[in-house]
């Protein structure tokens, strides 16, 4: 089944040329122009996937997240014609799961949106010791991952990772004890066009245990399976 996408953007050409690109790639794609169409659509129909700009009229996308996260988890990505960071905080903060900045390359939001996909179709598996708490809060052994506010806690306290690095922990947690190797990890969180190599993974693992890890050489929680890749225990 193709991808159902709600495409949210008041400037229409920059819709028509997203819609063709997205549909090029076999996806079902659902456009509107203003916030209040959107959120409507949001209720009325399941899709994939919601693209929302943040600058919206009647209602503003930031406003579109946060109401549609008190109904549903569905993927968002939000387009922002601003630089600043606290755009792209507010949106993250809100419930987005990831955010591109205008002007983009097509290639390169087609890239976010596999990435997203592939995330929201990994689920928890509970053992011992993992437990969830209302399908959004996953419990490890003393760390806390939100995969909704896309937040990290451990021990009580609050770690400051970016989004790579929380995509990787999620993905990691997601099934534990399977080791995921460096090539499926750089596909699922930058994308197949992604420049980059392997090795961008090491570095984003490498910081993510200095930051969770007590003793990140001998970490209990994200392990190194060698010459595969990277598995969490």
């Amino acid at each position: 089944m193709p991808s159902k996408i709600l495409l949210v953007d008041d400037e229409k050409l920059i819709v028509k040329g997203i819609k063709f690109g997205l549909e090029q790639d076999g996806m079902d794609v659902v456009t509107c122009h203003d916030g209040e169409e959107a959120l409507a659509f949001a209720k009325e129909e399941n899709f994939d996937l919601l693209i929302l700009d943040i600058m919206l009229p009647k209602m503003s996308g930031l406003d579109v997240c946060r109401a549609v996260r008190e109904f549903s988890n569905v993927p968002i990505i939000m387009l922002t014609a601003k630089t600043e960071d606290m755009d792209k905080i507010m949106g993250l903060e809100y419930g987005a799961d990831d955010y591109i900045t205008k002007p983009f390359n097509i290639l390169e939001l087609k890239a976010r949106i596999r990435a997203v996909l592939r995330r929201s179709k990994l689920r928890p598996q509970t053992d011992s010791a993992v437990s969830i708490e209302e399908g959004n809060v996953i419990f490890v052994r003393g760390l806390k991952i939100d995969t909704n506010s896309r937040k990290v806690h451990l021990d009580g306290r609050s770690v400051g990772v970016t989004a790579k690095e929380f995509d990787l922990l999620e993905i990691l947690v997601s099934e534990a004890e399977r080791t995921f190797t460096r090539e499926e990890l750089l596909q699922t969180v930058w994308g197949y066009d992604y420049p980059g190599d392997v090795r961008t993974v090491d570095v984003h693992i490498r910081r993510l245990r200095e930051k969770i890890e007590a003793n990140p050489s001998q970490p209990k929680y994200i392990h190194t399976k060698w010459g595969v890749g990277y598995f969490f225990r």
